[in-house]
């Protein structure tokens, strides 16, 4: 049988592993950094190996660290779902959930919707929902879990795929009047264009037609990181932009932007959810089950529907 101490400083050896960083695993784990950092310089010694190396600016794992950390991974976070399998089935799902999503208008409508009624439903769990223009280190943040448009870069993470979101053209009615509505995707070249990404002097549109597809080059005198921010440059008379549909339907429906060659689309955006794992405390776990469902019925009504395969694993997943 195990004894305690090592169990106990196999977790603490993960959190400091995961997060790189022995003063943020302190406080996550609300330890001292002294008490901290001699368990693990004990835990080395009681084994014979050297696990990290610590410099001035940066902690690393050796290569026994980093064949150990994989394994005691699994075993601390099976171990921490059993036990909160166990406090789920006396009390239901409990503690703090942390949610990281992008700040885009629709997710800011959405999702707060979303995480209000699951914390309506789960009064033990403790919601706190962060946003991000970009997909954070989730581990080393200590995010349970982030709402991602856009498939993640980084291949490790789990990503379940909750819905696609539409992308058109739109414009403000008087830039048009000004100066003029494009009759084809080629015509965009002459217009003022709004850019959702790096400040380039030109960017380059994917438009879709039923079974047709294009590329158009387009000049970009303002840019931003920001679908809200390019919103409000197209809304001011800035340009065309290519924007989330779903985004801007109030604008549309009020006259106050365009839709632009409405029967060119840009390629869809999907929208995933994204862990680190796919063992999951029961929180966790629930939230994913709750919102997956909600934000697909959410985002089906706007034509971009998942196929019958992801459908089906929605809403086969069950709540803790």
């Amino acid at each position: 049988m195990a004894h305690p101490q090592v169990l106990r400083d196999m977790a603490l050896f993960v959190e400091v592993a995961k997060r790189k960083s022995f003063s943020q695993a302190a406080a996550a784990l609300d330890v001292p950094i002294s008490s901290l950092s001699r368990r693990i310089t004990q835990f080395e010694t009681s084994i014979g190996l050297r696990l990290l190396d610590r410099t001035t600016r940066k902690l690393v794992l050796t290569p026994h660290g980093e064949a150990y950390y994989e394994q005691a991974t699994r075993l601390v976070e099976e171990a921490q779902r059993t036990f909160d399998e166990l406090i789920a089935q006396a009390k239901g799902p409990s503690g703090l959930l942390k949610i990281a999503a992008p700040p885009d208008p629709w997710v800011v409508r959405h999702l707060s919707a979303v995480a209000a009624e699951f914390s309506h439903r789960h009064a033990q769990v403790r919601v706190h929902l962060d946003l991000w223009p970009q997909l954070v280190d989730l581990a080393q943040e200590g995010y349970d879990l982030a709402l991602a448009v856009g498939a993640p870069r980084e291949t490790s993470m789990i990503t379940r795929k909750v819905g696609q979101l539409e992308n058109g053209l739109f414009a403000a009615p008087a830039y048009l009047d000004r100066e003029g509505r494009p009759e084809a995707p080629a015509a965009l070249a002459k217009h003022r264009a709004v850019v959702i990404g790096p400040p380039t002097a030109s960017s380059a549109w994917a438009l879709e037609r039923d079974e047709e597809a294009v590329s158009v080059t387009v000049g970009s005198p303002v840019s931003s990181n920001s679908q809200g921010m390019a919103r409000r440059f197209a809304l001011s008379g800035q340009g065309i932009a290519l924007l989330q549909a779903i985004d801007v339907e109030e604008d549309v429906d009020a006259g106050r932007l365009e839709r632009v060659l409405p029967e060119w689309q840009g390629t869809p955006s999907p929208v995933f959810i994204v862990t680190t794992s796919r063992l999951l405390p029961a929180k966790t776990r629930s939230f994913i089950a709750f919102a997956s469902r909600r934000l697909a019925e959410q985002l089906m009504p706007r034509g971009l529907a998942l196929d019958e395969a992801e459908l089906a694993e929605l809403f086969d997943l069950q709540e803790a």
